[in-house]
């Protein structure tokens, strides 16, 4: 790299408007995450339960700890991005040139079913405390390459559109990589017959891909980023804000409450419908394993044709009612979903279609207003943190999810639903109060949680007229220093 900081800084954000190459290598960096963390949301509960032969309840606490634990470490990782100083890479790039490799070989051994004892009753605990541990250490490798990725949206542009473009082909990638980890789910699922092998073979290839996907997010975008990092050097240097206090004007910043609350409801919509798919297909739509990811596909397929629909039409008519509308469609189809009937899969799969046009609202909306909140915070103190603005909304999403995954878990327990024991081909026989547990979390769950992420959009007090405010007062802070 022979580029000079002044070559850098001629790059900038606010005057040159991002090339395809550099949009779609950022995009690119989301696939990784977004195909594990896609086969992890949809399959992970129910491979406990139906391969692992963990009780509901046990294999909802796994969640829950590992959820948990990743809300702690995502703050600190985040500070600690902020921090990072390397001249070659950036501050966020060597978190996910060194964390790749890892994050993909713990990824594979969470599907791993380890026998600890011949006796199945005997080995329900040391397999509990197997995942619980793979499980913190996966959560640790998804954050230092997801969190640092995540932070970087408004160091490549400072544009109110283009960020929502740029996010457009980030979760084009997002749910084209979810649409891909479902097509390989069903393939393999189609030709291996043997539970625990499918979840092996597609653990691998997920994992393989996920790696060189976020090396090729790290070499594409690695140019721009350092143009920022130059361009950031030369302004000039002001206090440093001590934590505790750091923490304060973060849960003093009005708007981020808003976003925070609009990114927690939406997925928690997203995850807990998606973690109950799987049974409500299987268990209650009394269909084949293999049928889950086709029905899935009809979701994040429709996701992904509506996010550039989606993301022209905010330009005209704004954030907002772009992501009422979608989330409208998205809160009749769940319901239609708990009055579905066994045998009507054609309105099964319209029910899937509807949800798609508010899901790719949920991806797309509340990431392009987390860059505005950044920059409100920058012009009130004087400084860039976006660590730890994303570590602290990612903190309070997970806190919420280790809550939602906790309470399925123990309510399909509560509901009677039965473990299927390891190596048994044939599932259970769900009873009428465990069916009826499937049906609450498809519809009315998600349905309540919609609801109150639409009364905070309404209420969300940033608009782009602001926004331009926010970036001119900036513009003048610039000049004058």
């Amino acid at each position: 790299m022979t580029d000079s900081a002044d070559d850098f800084a001629q790059i900038t954000p606010e005057s040159q408007k991002l090339n395809l190459k550099t949009k779609l290598a950022y995009g690119a960096g989301d696939l990784g995450p977004a195909i594990t963390g896609n086969i992890s949301i949809f399959f992970l509960l129910v491979f406990f339960t139906n391969v692992a032969g963990i009780p509901p309840g046990l294999a909802g606490s796994v969640l829950m700890i590992g959820k948990i634990w990743d809300a702690i470490n995502d703050p600190i990782i985040g500070v600690l991005s902020d921090r990072t100083k390397s001249r070659r890479w950036g501050r966020r790039l060597p978190w996910m040139l060194y964390g790749a490799i890892p994050f993909g070989i713990i990824f594979f051994l969470q599907w791993i079913v380890p026998q600890f004892s011949a006796d199945p009753s005997t080995n329900v605990w040391p397999l509990f405390w197997y995942y619980v541990v793979v499980g913190l250490m996966s959560q640790v490798f998804y954050t230092v390459v997801s969190l640092p990725y995540t932070a970087m949206t408004p160091e490549l542009t400072q544009d109110y559109d283009e960020r929502t473009t740029l996010n457009s082909f980030r979760f084009a990638f997002s749910i084209g990589g979810s649409i891909l980890s479902l097509i390989l789910a069903q393939v393999v699922f189609s030709t291996i017959a043997d539970r625990q092998q499918q979840y092996l073979v597609l653990a691998a290839i997920c994992a393989v891909i996920s790696v060189v996907a976020l090396y090729c997010c790290i070499f594409g975008v690695r140019d721009r980023v350092l143009a920022f990092e130059a361009k950031r050097s030369q302004a000039a240097a002001t206090p440093s804000i001590p934590f505790f206090e750091q923490l304060k004007i973060v849960f003093t910043n009005r708007p981020f409450l808003f976003v925070i609350g609009i990114y927690l409801f939406s997925w928690l919509g997203v995850q807990v419908t998606a973690s109950i798919i799987p049974y409500f297909v299987v268990n209650y739509m009394r269909l084949q394993d293999s049928d889950v990811p086709s029905v899935m596909i009809a979701v994040q397929g429709t996701a992904l044709l509506m996010l550039f629909v989606w993301s022209a039409l905010s330009k005209k008519i704004g954030k907002r009612p772009v992501y009422f509308m979608g989330m409208s469609l998205w809160i009749i189809a769940a319901g239609g979903l708990f009055f579905l009937q066994p045998g009507q899969i054609g309105l099964m799969y319209l029910m899937a279609v509807m949800a798609g046009f508010g899901v790719s609202t949920a991806y797309l909306v509340p990431w392009s207003l987390i860059p505005d909140v950044i920059e409100l915070d920058e012009l009130q103190t004087g400084q860039r943190r976006e660590g730890i603005f994303y570590g602290f909304m990612v903190l309070l999403q997970k806190l919420g999810l280790a809550l939602g995954l906790f309470l399925v878990g123990n309510a399909l327990q509560a509901s009677g639903f039965q473990a299927n024991i390891p190596g048994q081909t044939t599932l259970p026989i769900q009873p009428d109060s465990a069916l009826l547990a499937i049906r609450l979390a498809v519809g009315p769950l998600p349905t309540f949680f919609l609801i109150c992420g639409l009364f905070l959009t309404y209420f969300y007090p940033i608009t782009r007229e602001m926004h331009a405010e926010i970036m001119l007062k900036l513009k003048q802070r610039q000049e004058k220093n």
